[in-house]
């Protein structure tokens, strides 16, 4: 069984349905066609491989969805959190001079 996942490529229109352009049919024929796994787009999944999956015939089940969680440098990140730190031990040490001028 051929799973393909279009949901990235039905356009949203406020006036309209959804809605697939010419060129988004011709992909997902071509994936009929072909037969053939796509990343992120569509899987030829065996039927016993459904079987497995107590028949559940979900398309985001065996079509795996991209990454689109931010990039993050984590070394990046963990320097700006020690410079962030130090100037609040700074401020904190000028507020506790402040205070005991009073």
């Amino acid at each position: 069984m051929l799973k393909v996942d279009i949901k990235e490529l039905i356009k949203n229109n406020i006036w309209q349905e959804n809605k697939l352009s010419d060129s988004n049919i011709t992909r997902i024929l071509e994936a009929f066609v072909a037969r053939k796994d796509d990343v992120h787009f569509a899987r030829l999944v065996e039927n016993g491989k459904i079987a497995e999956n107590d028949y559940n015939i979900s398309v985001s089940s065996y079509v795996e969805q991209p990454d689109t969680r931010e990039k993050v440098d984590i070394e990046a990140l963990n320097r700006r959190i020690a410079e962030i730190v130090a100037r609040q031990n700074v401020l904190r040490t000028a507020i506790d001079a402040i205070i005991a001028s009073l």
